[in-house]
Formats: structure tokens, C-alpha cells, sequence
């Protein structure tokens, strides 16, 4: 396995739009594994593919307290969103970060696992958000978009000069 790079905000790849996954095989398996242990190593609760520069529609995450409970699902698709709860939300792309954000708290999704299976899922609460904020990212959008332009202006400013301290 291996640790791969997490493209960081407000780099343009990660407004790039995924594609579904048109054969789950061993390469993507491969990936899957990569993400999860990328997001271990981070440390985060998910991790879309997008977030490591490959534009394929799967989305890893882990929000249990012993971080023993991974989930990976490819070409997940929300289908009933239910309720609002908000959050403080993060994210590996926008390191540092937190900020107050609004979702459904109760969703059912629909994908297809490690081995290809379609999977159905109805759940709420840090997993639902999770697997939504997950989901974004596979559209391009980034927690960020749901703040307000001057918090969003803010904190690309920060992590542009960190970036460039770091250069």
C-alpha cells in the first residue's frame, strides 16, 4: 500500500468533476486501499478519490471512535435526504480549517463495493454528512462552498501563503 499526496485547496484539480468506475478490478482495489490508508495516515474520517488527483467516482471513510470500521464505495449515489443537522466540518484538502456547515442528517445511498456489488445504505448523523461532504468532492465542490465569500477568500489566502512558505 501507499500514502498518496492530497491535493490541497484551492488547487484546480479539485474542482474537477469525477467519472463513474466502469470496471471494479483489482486496480481499483489497489486504490481503495491507498485512500484508506492516506486517510488513516492523514489523519481524516474520508477521502474521496478527487482529493488525491484521480477523477473516478469512490469515496472512502471511517467514522468510528477505534477506526476499524472502513467504508468504500464507488459510484455512490445520494437518493433520499432527510432533516438538516450542522456540523463543524474540515477537511484534508482545506488543513486547519473548520467551519459550521448545513446537510441533510438523514440520507439512503446506493453504490457498489470493494468487489462490485451493488450496496444500499440508509443512514444519518457524522456518517451521513460524512458520506455527503465525500460526495461533493466528486462534484467538484468543497466545504468551503458553503461559506460565505470573505470566510471562503480568507481561508484561500492562508493556505496560499502556507503553500508558499512551504515552497
Amino acid at each position: 500500500m501507499a500514502i498518496l499526496e492530497i491535493l490541497e485547496y484551492p488547487d484546480p484539480r479539485l474542482r474537477t468533476q469525477a467519472k463513474p468506475v466502469k470496471v471494479v478490478d483489482d486496480s481499483i482495489r489497489t486504490l481503495i486501499a491507498n485512500m484508506l490508508e492516506t486517510m488513516y495516515d492523514a489523519p481524516g474520517i474520508g477521502l474521496a478519490a478527487s482529493q488525491v488527483n484521480v477523477h473516478q467516482r469512490i469515496i472512502v471513510l471511517d467514522v468510528s471512535e477505534n477506526r476499524d470500521e472502513p467504508h468504500a464505495f464507488i459510484n455512490p449515489h445520494l437518493e433520499l435526504f432527510d432533516g438538516t443537522i450542522e456540523t463543524e466540518e474540515g477537511c484534508l484538502s482545506v488543513p486547519g480549517f473548520y467551519e459550521p456547515v448545513t446537510r441533510a442528517e438523514h440520507i439512503r445511498l446506493t453504490a457498489l463495493d470493494r468487489l462490485g456489488e451493488p450496496l444500499e445504505l440508509e443512514t444519518h448523523g457524522v456518517l451521513a454528512v460524512c458520506i455527503q461532504h465525500e460526495c461533493d468532492h466528486l462534484e467538484g465542490k468543497l466545504f468551503v462552498d458553503y461559506l460565505s465569500s470573505l470566510k471562503r477568500m480568507r481561508i484561500r489566502r492562508k493556505l496560499e501563503k502556507q503553500q508558499r512558505i512551504q515552497a
